[in-house]
């Protein structure tokens, strides 16, 4: 997904959760999802990701708390996120954080916003459930089209090309990742491998076209991630405050905690 594009297309529509472009977006909490519902997502899965199966897919399914599902306007599934939100204690100071896990969106739909505005007003409103709590945005990121979300979202984000990641932040994204994965993660890195690859992007899809290794946020992810076509995950975090957001994004975040 183009982030120009993104911008461009953020900027143009003021549209409430719902209907963007040619997707709707609807949040269903996991443990309301039907038989078919799930089906339905683990087969988008399969046409992006290799080295998976439905067993692992619903058994990382479970382990979440809501789903974005997008749907065309014949309710054709087109695309999903899921997350789960924690709260933990770091350096003596009550956190919460949105972990995003599967997202996948059909190619054929690459560029809609129906996902991203839907998203950002949905963490508004979980910032607005404790707004003295930071919350952040905890993400591990198979590909450099999902890493490229945060420069669109954040002014600041981590880890960057632009800037260094502040000891204490490095600090709490150590504490969720090992907290999530354990010895499957490494601290030195910041990169999640697994004996086993938990779902790779397929062959055509893993291609990182010149004109994109070229952007230096693309560079970045792949010299901090060269494994991700074998499954490998890069640790990221950014702070959803409305200090720390875009523009457009700052103003979607505000409008979900005004709900």
């Amino acid at each position: 997904m183009e982030v120009a594009r993104l911008l461009i297309n953020i900027a143009k529509h003021r549209a409430p959760m719902g209907t963007v472009g040619g997707l709707h977006a609807q949040i269903r909490e996991v443990d309301k999802l039907g038989v078919d519902d799930k089906g339905d997502m683990y087969a988008l899965f399969a046409q992006y990701y290799d080295s998976t199966s439905e067993e692992a897919f619903l058994a990382d399914l479970s382990d979440k708390d809501h789903v974005f599902l997008l749907s065309d306007r014949s309710g054709q599934l087109q695309g999903f996120s899921t997350l789960a939100v924690l709260t933990h204690e770091h350096q003596g100071v009550a956190r919460r954080a949105i972990f995003s896990g599967d997202t996948v969106i059909h190619h054929e739909h690459w560029g809609e916003q129906a996902l991203a505005f839907a998203w950002i007003r949905f963490a508004g409103r979980i910032k607005a459930q404790q707004p003295q709590t930071p919350l952040d945005w905890f993400l591990i990121v198979k590909g450099h089209r999902t890493y490229r979300y945060l420069p669109v979202f954040s002014r600041r984000y981590y880890p960057a090309w632009s800037h260094p990641t502040p000891p204490e932040t490095k600090a709490w994204m150590d504490l969720l990742a090992c907290m999530r994965f354990g010895e499957h993660y490494d601290p030195a890195s910041g990169v999640l491998r697994f004996p086993n690859s938990r779902g790779q992007l397929r062959d055509h899809w893993a291609v990182v076209p010149e004109e994109d290794r070229r952007r230096p946020e693309v560079s970045f992810f792949l010299e901090r991630n060269p494994g991700y076509t074998h499954g490998h995950e890069l640790v990221c975090l950014t702070e959803l405050h409305e200090d720390n957001l875009k523009p457009l994004a700052r103003r979607l975040f505000l409008q979900g905690m005004n709900t």
